[in-house]
């Protein structure tokens, strides 16, 4: 079999330190990212036009699941983690290649000291220092399609949570991330296959680390406070 050994253009940097809480797919949340490009991509050519254009696709890779391997099926978190299908008919991490596709929308442009580019981009669904290995347009005449189907993912209702963030909680929030923060929650972080009101779950996010439960479609912040700083190596052994 021919292989292909790819490196990336960059790096993106985003408010997630960890898998937990990232939203399912992109576009479902404005959450900000930034997309620095490195080596021979860091030079201000490689993004001439791009402005022009409004969403990107993202080639990306599952930089934190590669080691785990991957299987024929998975069990989807739409159906409850219950019933398993194909791992080429699900958006699985766990695949045999593990290459990420999500479509963000660019918000602009800033060229850093050495001529950096650096890509401001809008509802990307990626950890931060995730490997970035190429950026395409999006272009709707051929990336849309209306009379697509959506399978099995279009069976299962997306209902989002009503988020509640106590008075005495958003104010440590960080400056500008509180509406960011809400649109996470309300797409219920939690696995599909869980749903004990009394359990309290806890994601990091913008620096903070934030516990919240839910009861009856209602999320709760309960408690929100600086994220102890961990190295790369801690969070892939969690």
């Amino acid at each position: 079999m021919e292989e292909i050994r790819l490196t990336p253009i960059g790096h993106i940097h985003t408010d997630f330190p960890d898998k937990f809480g990232i939203p399912r797919q992109s576009g479902l949340a404005k959450t900000r990212a930034f997309l620095t490009l490195e080596g021979d991509c860091r030079n201000p050519d490689v993004v001439r036009g791009i402005t022009e254009f409004s969403h990107l696709w993202l080639l990306w890779g599952f930089s934190e699941t590669f080691a785990q391997g991957w299987s024929p099926t998975v069990r989807p978190p739409k159906l409850g983690g219950n019933l398993r299908k194909g791992v080429f008919a699900t958006r699985s991490p766990f695949r045999p290649n593990p290459i990420g596709l999500s479509c963000v929308r660019l918000t602009g442009v800033e060229i850093r000291e050495k001529g950096t580019p650096v890509l401001e981009l809008e509802g990307a669904d990626l950890m931060d220092g995730t490997p970035v290995y190429d950026i395409k347009p999006y272009l709707p005449y051929v990336d849309s399609h209306e009379e697509a189907l959506e399978g099995f993912a279009g069976q299962v209702k997306d209902e989002t949570l009503e988020v509640v963030i106590p008075e005495e909680i958003s104010r440590i929030l960080p400056e500008g991330k509180e509406e960011e923060l809400r649109e996470v929650l309300a797409l219920d972080p939690r696995p599909g296959y869980q749903e004990d009101p009394r359990r309290i779950y806890g994601m990091e996010f913008a620096g903070m680390e934030i516990h919240f439960r839910v009861e009856n479609g209602v999320l709760l912040v309960c408690q929100a406070e600086p994220a102890q700083k961990r190295d790369q190596q801690d969070r892939q052994d969690e």
